[in-house]
């Protein structure tokens, strides 16, 4: 799935499993087709230092940043944590265009949801009564979101983000508009690879984006840490 980029090279089969390799350190094998992936810790490690620094650079300037997710169940504590440290650090986190609808085509047809922000992380839930600002989201790939969040804040007038962080559409829907753009990814989803090779995504997380949540708050304190940010 491309979720948001738009390749400017021509990626076969072959050269993409090498960028996965060389990325996540899954096998170059073309010959292995079934079983689990492997994810090499060593290069999380590095991308999360690289993540680190970016972080580093925006607190230090107290710039505005974006954070979103498509995996709230997993993953919205890890950004709800960057969240509050960046506020504390003096950064505008942004939150355009909540409560506004956005079409996603999904497998069961064309839906509507509503974007919504939790912790200061944008994420969409279903449409219909609910408690606004609970923790329940829809698992979503489109870039849409990022879209309209992004296009509600310049129809405001700003300001605008200086660096979006996120997972799936979020990070390949910004980077592909010219934003800075950081966050996870797991090995089904090349496209954020992709794009931190052809340099529209300045840094792309090898990680499991399906374990259990407090699984997560290892790297959060890992990430807060290297980026001096920690409360």
């Amino acid at each position: 799935m491309l979720i948001g980029i738009d390749p400017e090279w021509g990626w076969g089969v072959r050269d993409l499993v090498g960028l996965m390799a060389d990325k996540c350190g899954v096998s170059a094998d073309l010959r292995d087709t079934s079983g689990q992936d492997a994810i090499d810790p060593e290069l999380t490690l590095a991308a999360l230092d690289a993540f680190a620094e970016r972080l580093a650079v925006v607190a230090q300037r107290g710039a505005p940043v974006l954070l979103g997710t498509g995996h709230p169940h997993r993953l919205l504590g890890f950004y709800g944590g960057l969240a509050d440290a960046l506020s504390a650090a003096g950064c505008d986190v942004l939150t355009p265009a909540q409560g506004r609808c956005v079409d996603i085509t999904t497998r069961f047809g064309l839906r509507t949801y509503n974007l919504d922000y939790v912790r200061g992380v944008a994420l969409v839930r279903e449409r219909g009564p609910g408690r606004p600002g609970c923790a329940t989201g829809v698992h979503t790939h489109s870039p849409l979101p990022v879209r309209l969040a992004l296009a509600a804040a310049a129809e405001a007038g700003g300001p605008l983000p200086e660096l979006v962080i996120g997972d799936h559409g979020w990070v390949c829907g910004a980077g592909q508009l010219g934003f800075e753009a950081i966050g996870l990814a797991d090995t089904d989803d090349p496209a954020l690879f992709v794009g931190e090779a052809e340099g529209s995504v300045s840094v792309a997380v090898p990680v499991d984006d399906a374990v259990r949540s407090d699984y997560y708050r290892p790297l959060t304190r890992y990430v807060l840490n290297r980026a001096c940010l920690s409360q």
